[in-house]
C-alpha cells in the first residue's frame, strides 16, 4: 500500500496500525546513543586537555627565552660611556671595559678618496648624458680604458671598462660603478664627473686611490677632463688613545680595547670617555626575568590548584544546536575548570624550578654564591605560591661590588658548578619534552603523541559506534514495517471477508 511508505526509504509510517512509527523509532534510538554522547563528551575533554597543555608549554617557551639574554656577561656587566667632546666623539663600551677615564684626540677623519673634472667635459654643444657618448665627443672616445683601485689588492686591482658604440656617458659610469669599489656620476649642472671610492682610508700608500696614470687611452684626462694631481681625501683616520703613540683606522668608526668609537669631527685638543657601570640596565634584565618567572608559576599553579566543576560536562554538537552563543561559552568556562588539576607531570616541574633557584653556586666571591645574597628570596606570603621578590637595593649593591659573580651566579657552564639560569634550562627543556610527548605540537601528527593516538582511537571507536547505531535504526524500522505489512495485509483480508459475509 503506497500511503503507508516512505518513498526514500520503503519505510512504512504507521497508517495501518495509527501507531507514530517515527517518534517511537526516533526515541528508541535517543536510549541507543546514550553512549555516544559519553564518547563524544570524553573526546571532547581530551581535546581540552591536549590544548592546556600545549598553552602551558607556551607560557615555558616563553620563560626559555629569556636564558639566551641572561646567559650573557653583558647582561650583567653593562658599561655606559660618555664624552666630553660629543659632537666629535661618541662611544660604547663593551662589558670587559674596567670603568674609568680614557682620553681620545682626534687629528684626522677617515675620507673617501674623490677626483671630478677639472673643466666641463661638454664640447660646443651640452652633452646629452643619455645619448651615444661617441656620436657626440666623435674619436676622442676610446673603445676602451682602465684604472686601478688598492682596497682589495695592494698592487692594484686593475679594472677595464668597455665602451660600444652605443654606450651613453651614464652607461659608462655605472660600468665603472659596478664592481670596482668606485661611484661615479655626472653632474649636469656643473658638467662634471665625479668619482669617488665607496670606502674611507687610504690603501695606496704615497699614491691615488682611483688611479689612471697608466691608462693610455686618454679617457680619464681627455674626454673626463680629470688631474691626477686634484684626488682629495683617501686618507686614515689619526687619533691618539691615552696620550700614547698615534693610531690610525680605515674608517670613523673603529674598537681600542673594548671601547668603540665614532668620529664625527676632530677634537679640541683630549677628549676624555667616561665609563661606568649601568647598574639601572643589569637591575632591569634580571627584574624582567625574575618577573616572567613570576609569571609562569602562577599560570602553572592556576592549573593545578584549578578545582573541576563536575556537573559542566563537555557540550556536544547535537547539545549546542539548543543554546545560544553566549550559553555556550559561559558553560564551556565553567566544563574546562580543572582540567590540569593535581597534573604530576606540572607539579613536579615547579618544585624542580623552585631547587633549581636555591642551589649554591661558587662564583669565586662567597658573599655572592646563593640567590639571597643578591636579594632575592622567595615571597612569604602563602597566596603568592613561591613568587619571588626582590630587593632592588640589595640587588644593585651586589651588581656594584661584583658583576661577574653575579652573571656566574646565574650561568656557568660547569657540569658540577652549574649556574642558576643552566639549571633552570634543564628543568624547562625536560618539562617541554614530556609534554610535548604527552601533547605534541599543532604541527604534528596523531601518531607523535600520546593524547594524538589517545583522540585517534577515540574517533575510531566513535565511527565504529555510528556504523551501529545506523545497523540498529535500520533494524528497528524493519521490524516496524514488518509489522505495518502484516497489518496491512490483515486488514485488507477483513475487509474482503466484511465484502463476502455482507453479499449474502
Amino acid at each position: 500500500m503506497v500511503d503507508g511508505i516512505n518513498s526514500n526509504s520503503m519505510r512504512i509510517g504507521g497508517l495501518a496500525s495509527g501507531m507514530d512509527i517515527d517518534s517511537i523509532v526516533a526515541d528508541l534510538m535517543k536510549a541507543e546513543r546514550m553512549p555516544l554522547q559519553k564518547m563524544e563528551q570524553d573526546q571532547i575533554w581530551t581535546e581540552w586537555t591536549r590544548d592546556a597543555y600545549r598553552e602551558v608549554n607556551t607560557k615555558f617557551s616563553e620563560f626559555e627565552n629569556m636564558f639566551t639574554k641572561m646567559n650573557r656577561a653583558s647582561t650583567y656587566k653593562v658599561k655606559t660611556a660618555t664624552s666630553t667632546q660629543a659632537d666629535a666623539i661618541t662611544a660604547t663600551s663593551s662589558s670587559n671595559v674596567s670603568p674609568g677615564s680614557y682620553s681620545i684626540e682626534v687629528t684626522q677623519l677617515a675620507k673617501n678618496a674623490i677626483n671630478v673634472s677639472q673643466t666641463g667635459i661638454s664640447g660646443g654643444t651640452k652633452i646629452d648624458p643619455l645619448a651615444p657618448l661617441k656620436g657626440q665627443l666623435g674619436g676622442s672616445v676610446p673603445d676602451s680604458f682602465t684604472f686601478k683601485t688598492y682596497k682589495n689588492d695592494p698592487a692594484g686591482e686593475e679594472h677595464t671598462i668597455e665602451i660600444s658604440s652605443t654606450d651613453s656617458l651614464n652607461d659608462v659610469l655605472t660600468k665603472m660603478s659596478d664592481g670596482t669599489g668606485v661611484n661615479a656620476f655626472y653632474d649636469v649642472a656643473t658638467d662634471k664627473v665625479v668619482m669617488e671610492t665607496k670606502y674611507s682610508g687610504e690603501y695606496n700608500t704615497g699614491g691615488n686611490e682611483i688611479d689612471f696614470s697608466a691608462d693610455s687611452s686618454g679617457f680619464f684626462t681627455n674626454v673626463l677632463n680629470m688631474d691626477p694631481t686634484k684626488e682629495a681625501g683617501g686618507q686614515d683616520a689619526k687619533f691618539m688613545y691615552n696620550g700614547g703613540i698615534e693610531l690610525t683606522s680605515k674608517t670613523n668608526t673603529t674598537s681600542v680595547n673594548g671601547l668603540n668609537l665614532t668620529f664625527n669631527d676632530v677634537t679640541s685638543g683630549e677628549a676624555r670617555i667616561s665609563v661606568t657601570n649601568d647598574i639601572d640596565s643589569a637591575v632591569d634584565s634580571i627584574t624582567k626575568f625574575v618577573n616572567k618567572y613570576n609569571e609562569l608559576i602562577e599560570s602553572v599553579n592556576g592549573k593545578v590548584s584549578e578545582k573541576r566543576n563536575r556537573d559542566y560536562k563537555p557540550l556536544t554538537s547535537q547539545q549546542k544546536e539548543d543554546m545560544s552563543e553566549s550559553e555556550i561559552e559561559l558553560w564551556e568556562e565553567k566544563a574546562k575548570s580543572g582540567m590540569l588539576r593535581s597534573d604530576s607531570m606540572l607539579s613536579s616541574a615547579l618544585t624542580d624550578m623552585r631547587q633549581d633557584w636555591y642551589q649554591t653556586v661558587d662564583t669565586g666571591n662567597a658573599d655572592i654564591n646563593h640567590l639571597s645574597a643578591i636579594g632575592i628570596t622567595t615571597s612569604t606570603s602563602y597566596a603568592d605560591n613561591g613568587k619571588l621578590v626582590i630587593d632592588e637595593e640589595k640587588l644593585r649593591s651586589a651588581l656594584q661590588e661584583d658583576s661577574d659573580a653575579v652573571y656566574k651566579l646565574f650561568y656557568n657552564k660547569d657540569e658540577n658548578n652549574q649556574g642558576l639560569v643552566n639549571r633552570l634550562k634543564t628543568t624547562v627543556d625536560n618539562t617541554m619534552e614530556t609534554i610535548n610527548n604527552r601533547a605534541g605540537k599543532k604541527t604534528w601528527t596523531a601518531e607523535q603523541y600520546t593524547l594524538g593516538k589517545q583522540l585517534a582511537d577515540m574517533q575510531e571507536r566513535i565511527d565504529a559506534f555510528e556504523d551501529k547505531l545506523s545497523n540498529t535504526e535500520n533494524r528497528y524500522w524493519k521490524q516496524f514495517t514488518a509489522m505495518e505489512k502484516a497489518i496491512q495485509r490483515m486488514n485488507q483480508q477483513s475487509a474482503y471477508l466484511s465484502q463476502q459475509f455482507g453479499g449474502m
